[in-house]
């Protein structure tokens, strides 16, 4: 019995470690969206955040499914914007050398380079979406997920986006 004691507090501790979806899905449907790094203003962001902010809407074909979705949220380039990320004119030289960390709740990660995400570069429209056909993402997707949506493969859509990180190479 006394052996028994010993083993569930170490359970405690390597089970997140071990299965970490299992912590990713206990978020609250609240959890912001943290963008932080190389950024003036780091933000944390809701989703009452986003649905205040300049709307895009995308009409993709999703592989997978073989449907036509319809998301709905706000350019990542707005968002970097607002957390004082340079743009247009401003990137130039060394700044070309800036990157974009993408990372989901179960640790998944994607990069951008920061040249893609501006649209004086190039109009890739990637998305910060908070809905789908209409309706808020569902707990397996969101509440915030990146829709690139010009990709031939979905594998830089981010779903359960946690937070965007913004790095130079150096």
């Amino acid at each position: 019995m006394r052996r028994a004691f010993r083993v569930i507090p170490l359970l405690l501790i390597l089970l997140p470690k071990l299965f970490p979806l299992a912590r990713a899905q206990s978020s609250p449907a609240g959890a912001g969206l943290k963008i932080s790094g190389a950024v003036s203003t780091p933000l944390t962001l809701t989703a009452a955040d986003l649905k205040k902010m300049p709307r895009k809407t995308l009409s993709v074909a999703n592989p997978h499914n073989k449907k036509t979705e319809v998301y709905e949220g706000v350019l990542l380039e707005e968002l970097l914007r607002r957390a004082g990320v340079p743009q247009q004119e401003q990137l130039r030289g060394q700044v070309m050398a800036t990157y974009v960390v993408a990372e989901a709740e179960d640790g998944y990660k994607v990069v951008f380079s920061l040249a893609e995400l501006d649209s004086g570069i190039l109009d890739s429209e990637v998305t910060v979406a908070d809905t789908m056909d209409g309706a808020a993402l569902a707990e397996k997707e969101g509440p915030f997920k990146i829709v690139a949506p010009h990709e031939k493969r979905p594998a830089r859509w981010v779903r359960m986006l946690k937070s965007i990180t913004v790095s130079r190479a150096m």
